[in-house]
């Protein structure tokens, strides 16, 4: 059983739809994403269709995620009003729209069309970064969280600005004249999207979540851990992809091998307060057990890649298969946390005040543990065989199996977290995904109970 954690203040989140909004859209593109990938595998997409669905998870399940989990934690954890609601729900359909249809235009081949929709995803993260970055500037002093997601923030400035040029140069070539290769370009977009936003939320996100929900802290080496991977890691991405930017070998070595051993470290980290938790094993914890697993075999592929070739195009996610880093460490901590999240929304807005009046459900007992086990397990098969695939060069018909197990998994995943809104929530799916831009909370009567009207201070 779960309970809300005591060190969090419900009272500054924001309406229900507005977090719940960017995950349930976040869902529609992680299927998407899947189906692009085996479709892809099997030879029934033309045109970039790679490009499409790594857009598809990254930019858009992954990035759309993070956007809604800041948007609620930042406020919750940080003690202090979201900036604005209605900025909230412009970035989500930007972004959504410019992902989508970059996607679109990647699979069938119209790339003079990306640049169109990837100004729409530069503005909505735009939006996003100024948003959350006006809410994070009132907290301080910033803790661990904080500083990570303040850090975050900056890359998710810079990353879409670069994926514009990159979508420019489709439909205006200008890189090939300049003194930065679209080679280049593209590997350093890459470099500070995956280690620069992506992962470091996770970091900053895993440090609070790891240790409120295993009931630990952390201590002895973890804190000497935490201050190698706070100073060592930011300074390792930055080089990194400035070595890659400017071509320069040794550069991006030495951010490499500082990445590399950041996030070893983390991986012990994260495993320690795994093993010492004495709390019942959640959908949650497990999957987080399989991203810690899956973090520390990557650190010692990519620090064994990197120090032979930074530069190599085999040696962009570092070692190894990529859906070791991509899959089992980014992907498997997204659905172990939204396994949390979710239900912990719907629960505080459905729940929370009948608690001690009435019998409730707890948190964990909103979703159907049978459809977490059964989606655990395809999508542990299917990224297993992904990675094994990749890494043994097994057929592409393996490749192809593995995808549709995943993609099955991700569905029943999806399923089960639509289920938990559709029978738990006090509002209908179609209320929670329907607004308009002038509505502080959604297309519902909902109150505006976190803060009151003057939260909002978008002209």
């Amino acid at each position: 059983m779960s309970a809300i954690p005591g060190e969090v203040d419900t009272d500054r989140q924001p309406p229900m739809t507005v977090p719940l909004r960017h995950f349930l859209v976040g869902l529609g593109l992680l299927v998407a994403g899947g189906a692009v990938g085996v479709l892809d595998a099997v030879g029934l997409l033309s045109g970039f269709a790679g490009l499409a669905h790594v857009h598809l998870l990254l930019a858009g399940w992954v990035c759309v995620t993070i956007m809604g989990a800041m948007v609620q934690f930042v406020p919750v954890w940080s003690n202090v009003a979201l900036h604005s609601r209605r900025l909230a729900t412009a970035q989500l359909w930007l972004v959504a729209a410019g992902v989508a249809g970059m996607a679109a235009s990647f699979a069938t081949g119209a790339v003079g069309w990306v640049h169109a929709f990837g100004g729409l995803a530069l503005l909505g993260f735009w939006v996003f970064v100024y948003n959350v970055g006006r809410t994070l500037a009132r907290a301080r002093p910033w803790d661990v969280t904080e500083r990570h997601f303040a850090l975050a923030l900056a890359f998710f400035a810079v990353v879409p600005a670069m994926g514009f040029a990159l979508a420019m140069d489709y439909s205006m070539v200008f890189l090939a004249g300049s003194p930065v290769s679209r080679v280049r370009l593209t590997a350093a977009h890459a470099t500070l999207a995956v280690f620069g936003a992506v992962l470091t939320t996770v970091l900053g996100a895993l440090y609070q979540l790891a240790t409120m929900f295993t009931q630990t802290e952390l201590h002895g080496v973890d804190i000497y851990l935490r201050r190698v991977e706070e100073v060592g890691y930011p300074v390792g991405v930055l080089a990194l992809a400035s070595g890659r930017l400017v071509g320069s070998a040794p550069l991006a070595r030495v951010g490499g091998l500082l990445v590399a051993v950041a996030l070893g470290g983390f991986a012990v980290v994260l495993g320690r307060k795994l093993v010492e938790t004495t709390v019942e094993r959640t959908p949650m914890l497990s999957r987080y057990a399989v991203a810690a697993a899956a973090m520390a075999a990557w650190a010692v592929l990519a620090a064994r890649a990197w120090l032979a070739d930074p530069l190599a195009p085999s040696a962009l996610f570092g070692g190894g298969p990529p859906h070791l880093l991509v899959f089992g460490v980014v992907g498997f901590v997204v659905l172990g946390t939204l396994y949390h999240v979710v239900p912990f929304i719907v629960w505080v807005h459905r729940y929370s005040d009948r608690l001690g009046y009435e019998q409730v459900p707890m948190i964990d007992d909103l979703y159907d543990d049978r459809l977490a086990a059964a989606d655990f397990a395809c999508v542990t098969l299917g990224a297993v065989g992904l990675v094994a695939g990749t890494a043994l060069d097994l057929p592409a018909v393996v490749t192809a199996g593995s995808g549709a197990v995943a993609t099955v998994g991700f569905a029943l995943f999806a399923a089960n977290l639509l289920g938990v809104v559709r029978e738990h929530s006090p509002h209908t799916l179609r209320a929670v995904l329907v607004s308009r831009l002038g509505e502080s909370g959604a297309a519902t009567d909902e109150p505006d109970e976190a803060a009151g009207p003057a939260e909002d201070t978008t002209p």
